[in-house]
This record gives structure tokens, sequence and C-alpha cells, in this order.
């Protein structure tokens, strides 16, 4: 029975565990509640407010921190992502000979690494590793090294094995057309002189480090390095370049190379001609020279021994400097055409006049005497020289006063560093001025070239002076920097005049006498005048004359007619009875001067009757 109620309402079951029919037939009206909405605290709102006030607020500072203050250092760190550099590898600027001939360059060379972790051939899938054994065969055939060798290296390494180092451009590019991956080719510029030991002396090397050791290498080491600039490139987020991130210049190629004055050709042939004259005497070294006396320039100069500048680790490292720069000798009679000009320039002797050899003095207690003790009676200067007299020299010198000797000596730069680019140089050793005015000893002994010290470099410049009328120049051998292929032209006359031109004419006309009469017969060439002087002098070690030892020397001007060159050659303690300079040097210097007559081109001397064309000695 069902009871409806007053309201109208549904009927409401009697039975109170039971569902309507309508309940049972629709589920979705099981699953509706009703939710009484009831207002919110204010408290809770507020919360909510100032939580997110300060959220927006702490987001907002992060964000001024981040532009402001963190503003520089992120944006170097994403200009550091997009921007590729590449750091210059330090190469330096080739040296050329006076004619272009390279004596130093950079050469480019590579390590070669390996990854075997990524070792695959071309055509391999790419997800396929191949093994070191198939790899080390391909490897071995191209740098000609033992497969098994290669694989101790490797010994089962992954990664970052060196496999080889110092391989030329011709190898890397073998390597290259491999293709093989997991090889990397490191490149760097080694330093290679293609003349050998012909430069050695002067030039120099760098050391495994790549830094400077002798020579020109280190004292023109600023000038050699090139200039490089770490270059800087924008890229997209692709790696595509981007043109906006190149600067202005960074581009630019450095093609400067340091030009000599020394002649490749003419330098073989001194550094063979002393090198005869080195083994045939048991000498223990020698230096051979060669100036143009108008400006200084240096076309020879070398020494032996000398090393091999590409294994210069194999050299004693004595070897590594030019001693004909830096040592200090007693030059002998080579030196007593010097005094002439200074006694004939302060008017001391007359180009007429004549001495009395009487064959020995005694200066200050102590005997002078000529080198074969014999008197040659009353000789003009210019028999002076041809017969080397030490006692002439001294009558000579005698008439000039010490203080005015001692102070054309200081003059003349014998106790300074000569103004020259060579590495190296030194000043000579002079006597104070109190020892050498008021000890006789002092003025007379230099009179024939001892008592005193200087280098052969000086020496040449002084005889340089002779040759060119009186101007002392300055002896170099680089003439600087040039662009490409374009060489300096040779500078024009310079120098400090010194001496009346006349004077030293005076003096070469003597030394021409020498050659043609004297102890320099040796260097005659058919139809040229030259004029030269020899010297064997004694050496001395801390004051103390050696017995036994002697420096040979021979210097040459040439043409007389018209100075352009001065070969000075000095052989150091040849061994022999009969060692002198007219058999030591004069032979060396013969070879050079009729390959200087030749390379030059210099004209046969006016009133001299042509002769056949000297030949070069290779």
């Amino acid at each position: 029975m069902v009871r409806r109620s007053a309201t109208g309402s549904p009927p409401i079951p009697l039975h109170g565990g039971g569902r309507s029919s309508t309940e049972a037939d629709n589920p979705r009206s099981s699953r509706r509640r009703v939710i009484q909405l009831q207002p919110v605290p204010a408290g809770r709102l507020l919360t909510v407010y100032l939580t997110l006030c300060l959220a927006l607020t702490g987001l907002a500072g992060r964000l001024a921190w981040l532009q402001v203050k963190e503003g520089d250092r992120l944006q170097q760190r994403a200009r550091a992502i997009q921007t590729q550099k590449t750091k210059p590898i330090g190469k330096r600027r080739p040296i050329v000979d006076r004619k272009g001939r390279l004596v130093a360059l950079d050469e480019e060379r590579f390590t070669l690494w390996a990854h075997p972790r990524y070792f695959n051939f071309p055509g391999d899938d790419p997800n396929l590793i191949r093994s070191s054994s198939d790899t080390v065969e391909k490897l071995a055939k191209v740098l000609l090294v033992p497969a098994a060798d290669l694989m101790r290296t490797i010994d089962g390494r992954k990664t970052g094995v060196k496999l080889a180092t110092d391989l030329d451009p011709e190898t890397a590019r073998r390597l290259r057309e491999l293709g093989i991956s997991g090889l990397d080719l490191e490149p760097y510029p080694q330093r290679i002189y293609p003349q050998g030991q012909l430069f050695a002396n002067v030039v120099g090397f760098l050391n495994l480090e790549r830094v400077a050791q002798a020579g020109l290498e280190q004292s023109r080491d600023k000038d050699l390095r090139r200039q490089e600039t770490t270059r800087q490139m924008r890229r997209g987020a692709d790696g595509t370049p981007l043109p906006d991130g190149l600067q202005a210049g960074v581009l630019y190629t450095d093609d400067l190379r340091l030009q000599l004055t020394l002649d490749a050709r003419l330098q073989q042939v001194a550094q063979q001609a002393l090198a005869r004259q080195l083994k045939q005497w048991k000498a223990k070294r020698g230096s051979a020279m060669v100036m143009d006396v108008r400006n200084g320039e240096m076309l020879a100069l070398t020494s032996i021994p000398s090393y091999e500048p590409n294994k210069f680790w194999k050299f004693s490292p004595g070897l590594f400097r030019e001693w004909s720069v830096q040592d200090l000798y007693e030059p002998g009679s080579t030196f007593k055409p010097i005094n002439l000009a200074i006694a004939l320039q302060e008017k001391a002797i007359q180009p007429n006049g004549t001495v009395n050899d009487v064959g020995q003095l005694t200066i200050g207690g102590w005997p002078i005497f000529n080198h074969d003790r014999r008197a040659n009676g009353i000789l003009d200067f210019a028999t002076v020289l041809q017969v080397s007299s030490n006692v002439g020299m001294v009558q000579a010198m005698r008439r000039l006063k010490p203080s005015i000797y001692w102070e054309w000596m200081r003059r003349i730069g014998i106790d300074t560093v000569p103004d020259t680019d060579l590495p190296g140089a030194v000043a000579g050793e002079l006597k104070t001025r109190e020892q050498f005015t008021t000890q006789p000893i002092e003025p007379a002994t230099a009179a024939f070239g001892q008592g005193f010290s200087l280098t052969p470099l000086k020496l040449l410049q002084l005889h340089a002076m002779l040759a060119n009328g009186g101007r002392l120049v300055s002896p170099h051998i680089t003439r600087g920097l040039r662009s490409g292929d374009s060489l300096a032209p040779a500078p024009a006359a310079s120098g400090l005049q010194l001496m009346q031109p006349a004077v030293t004419k005076q003096v070469m006309d003597w030394l021409e006498t020498v050659v043609e009469k004297g102890s320099g017969k040796g260097v005659q060439v058919p139809g040229y005048r030259i004029g030269g002087k020899t010297g064997t002098a004694q050496k001395a070690l801390n004051g103390v004359y050696i017995p036994g030892a002697r420096i040979t020397s021979f210097v040459a001007h040439l043409p007389i007619d018209d100075p352009r060159f001065v070969v000075l050659v000095v052989v150091d303690e040849p061994q022999g009875g009969n060692a002198y300079g007219s058999t030591v040097a004069v032979p060396a210097a013969k070879e050079i001067i009729e390959a200087l007559l030749v390379l030059e081109k210099v004209p046969p001397s006016t009133g001299k009757k042509p002769a056949g064309q000297p030949t070069v000695r290779g």
C-alpha cells in the first residue's frame, strides 16, 4: 500500500531498505550531488592575494637581477656558444738571401691522433666500429711503419692515441684520402732551414718549443713573428657563419719576409774554400767575410766549424755563436795599414817618407824585432808593408804623439761596440789613456797590431774605411722586411767621414804593392788590381802569449781603381812551421775573390790587361 504525502511529493516506500524503480533504471541520478556554497573567509583570500603578489615580485626581481647584474656575464656565455674562435699558431716570417733564395721558413707539419672507438671506413654502416688491426693495416702503408709497432702504441686504448708526429703535408694528404673516421691530423708550424749549415752561424735556429736560441732568429725575434690575431666568427643555431662576426682586417695576410744582404752562392764558395784550408792546416777554426765598402753590406760571413740548425740537438752549444763577431784577438800586421793612415792623417809621416829598419829595437826595456829578425835598412812605407816590418812600423808611429795616437784609436772605435745588426757584437779592448801615454811599450806594440784586441768584424770595418775614402760604415747583414716577392735595393753610400780621401788612397796604393811584390802575391787575378795585407799574430790568453799558437789572416781590397769590396780571412791556430797568412789565409781569399768578381760582374781594372774570366769553384 502506498501512502501519498500531503504535499504531493513522490511516494515514499514503506520498506526502509528498498529503492524506487526510477533510481534503479537511471544510474546517473545516483552520482548527482548538491554542493552547498559557503562564503570564503576573508583571511584566506588575503593569504592567496599576498602569495601571488610575493611570487610576482620575486619573478620581477629575478628578471631584474638577470638583466642588470648578470646580463653581461650571460651575454658573454651566449656569444661564446655562438662564436667560433681560431687562435694563431705562432707562424714566423721567412728569411731570404739578397737574391730571394729561402734561408729559413715555416713549413706545416702534422701530428696524427687516433680514436679507436670511432674507427669506421668509407662505405661502412655508420654504427659499425672497425677493429684497430684493420685500421693499422691501412695506416702502416702510408706511415711506412710496421703495423705491429702501431698496434703496440694503441694497446687497447679507446681514444687520444698519438700515432705519429712531424708528418709532412704530402703524408697528411694521403692520410686524409683514406677517409677513416677516428683519425685527427693536428697541424703545427716547424722551422726549416733549407740551406743547412750555410747560414747557421748568422741565422741561428728555434728549439723544439719554437723559442729562438741564436743568431738573427733571436736578435730579430719580434720582427720575425707574423702579425697574427685571434679570429672570431659568429654562427647561427645551425652552425651557419654570420657575416656580422668578422672584424675589419681580420683576414689580412702577412706576407712579409726578412731579406739578408748575404749571397748564398758566395757564402758557399767561402765556406768550402775555408774548410779546405782548415783541413789542410789542421786549424782550430776559421772565418771568412766579404763586405761592400760603400754601404757596409756583408755579402758573405761564414765560420767553421758550424752546425746543422735542422738537427741542432746533435751539436755542442759552443758552436751556436759567431766567434768572428764576439771573440777578440790581436790583429797583428793586418792593422799596420790602419796605423799608417792615422800617421798620414796627422801628417806625422809623408807619402814619400822613409824609416830605418835596424832589425831590432828596445822600448822601455822590452825587445822588439821583425818576424824574421832581419834588418831591412832604409824603407819607404810601401816596402814596410811588403816585408811587414815591425821595426819600421815602430819607427813610423813614434813620430806621432802617444796621446794623439790613443785618441785616434778611440775615434775609430777600437773599444766600442760596432754599429751593426749582427747579434752579439762586442767591443774591443784598449789600454787606458794613462797606460798608453806613460808606458812607451804600449804605442810601440800597437804600431804592429799587438797590445790591444778587436774582433775580425771590427778589422773588416776599418779596412772598408780605407777602401771607401775614409768613411766608417756600419757592417750589417739585413736589408729589412719586404712584402711578397719584392726585393730591397742596395742602400746608398753612407758612413761617418773620419779620414781624408787622399790619405786612404795613398794607403791603398801601398797595399796594391803588397799583392804585386810582397806576401800577397798568391791572391793575384789577371786583369784586376787588388790590394791586401797578410798577418801572422801571436795568440794571447789572459794577457799571456801562448807558445806556438798563432792567428793567420789576410785582408784584400778590390778593385783598387774603384774600391767596392773588402775580403777578410782569419784562421785560428793552424799547425805547421810554415803556417803564415800568406800560406794559410791567402789561398782561401783568392777563391772567394774569383767567385766575387764573377757573381758581382766586376769589370776588369783600368790599366790592366784583361785575362780569362775567373771561375766560381763550387
